[in-house]
């Protein structure tokens, strides 16, 4: 009889218990933060098919949580800062690394019907920096897109 799982060598079996063992020390959202009551407030705040918000470490800016899928987040939108165009990721990243906070908007320049805004800064109160974009019909401005992500974390209790 034929088993129904490959039998691993035992140096594989070190392998995978040495990756599940380093994906649970990386960077996580504090204890007694729900991350589907963070999906909820962030949906009700800002919810859109081309949104995205990323929550990283304050320093690196490693990921610790995402609003939407890794294909949305990954998208480069114009920066609505001169000709340039970033992903929310640089975005986090720049905003971790030296905590200030960023506000933009502006046209897409591929969809005349569509608007691109930013956000980013820290989050009050947490070693935590946070990246937000939207590509929408119903774009926000970058300083309302703030103030409703920052209010919306308060609510899921970050």
């Amino acid at each position: 009889m034929t088993p129904l799982l490959p039998r691993l060598r035992p140096s594989a079996v070190l392998v995978l218990a040495g990756a599940a063992l380093l994906a649970s020390c990386g960077p996580a959202l504090p204890k007694g933060v729900d991350a589907d009551r963070l999906n909820e407030a962030v949906s009700d705040a800002i919810g859109d098919p081309n949104t995205c918000v990323l929550i990283g470490a304050k320093g690196s800016g490693a990921v610790v949580w995402r609003y939407n899928t890794h294909t949305t987040c990954a998208r480069e939108l114009p920066a609505c800062e001169g000709q340039r165009s970033q992903t929310v990721d640089q975005l986090l990243k720049a905003a971790a690394a030296d905590g200030r906070p960023r506000n933009a908007s502006c046209g897409n320049p591929t969809d005349a019907s569509r608007g691109v805004g930013w956000a980013a800064g820290l989050v009050p109160g947490r070693p935590l920096a946070y990246a937000a974009v939207m590509d929408s019909r119903r774009a926000l401005p970058g300083r309302i897109m703030a103030e409703k992500v920052e209010a919306a974390f308060k609510d899921a209790g970050l």
